[in-house]
């Protein structure tokens, strides 16, 4: 049985990619965005619980949230949460919501912001290396038990490094897109 996994491979470059675009989309651009709150965990009924499953989150207008909270009780834990998230936001509570107006981006917060967009997708595309070290010791393993041809394991390595470089340049794109509407704002 060979040990190569062409789609296995594809699979996990594919979860990198989706996962820096998740990290990418929850980076405050000075415009109000629901997936701002995504990292947020809040602690309620004893067990820590995503804010989407505790709460509505909707962005009424382009520099506020609104977060509109299930059970009244769950109201202070919820506005902790977000308060120690490190967002730099400030929540107000509203009766059962709880209003976050989204500040102006300072020009040194903009960089930090960028910087860090730097960093997810360096993150990225080392889990996106590892994939393909992966692939290439699983060729080497085929090889040597006869699986496959040494022909076939140069013509499969290549094929992995296409897919490498594809995955590569869309980190690429992706992050650059993202430190580019960051600076813009």
């Amino acid at each position: 049985m060979p040990k190569y996994d062409k789609a296995d491979l594809e699979r996990r470059m594919n979860g990198a990619v989706d996962s820096l675009k998740s990290d990418l989309a929850g980076l405050r651009t000075g415009r109000a965005n629901t997936t701002l709150l995504d990292p947020v965990v809040v602690e309620v009924y004893g067990a820590n619980m995503p804010l989407n499953q505790v709460a509505t989150v909707s962005a009424p207008d382009p520099r506020m949230l609104s977060v509109q909270v299930w059970d009244k009780s769950n109201m202070t834990p919820v506005e902790k949460a977000i308060r120690s998230a490190g967002l730099g936001l400030n929540p107000m509570v509203d009766g059962q919501n709880i209003r976050l107006p989204i500040p102006d981006l300072t020009e040194e917060r903009r960089k930090e912001l960028a910087k860090l967009a730097g960093k997810y997708a360096e993150g990225a595309k080392i889990a996106i290396r590892n994939v393909r070290r992966d692939g290439m010791e699983a060729l080497k393993t085929d090889e040597k038990k006869k699986e496959i041809s040494e022909d076939d394991r140069k013509r499969l390595e290549d094929e992995v490094q296409k897919m490498t470089d594809t995955h590569i340049a869309e980190v690429d794109r992706a992050s650059e897109a993202k430190e580019k509407e960051i600076m813009s704002q």
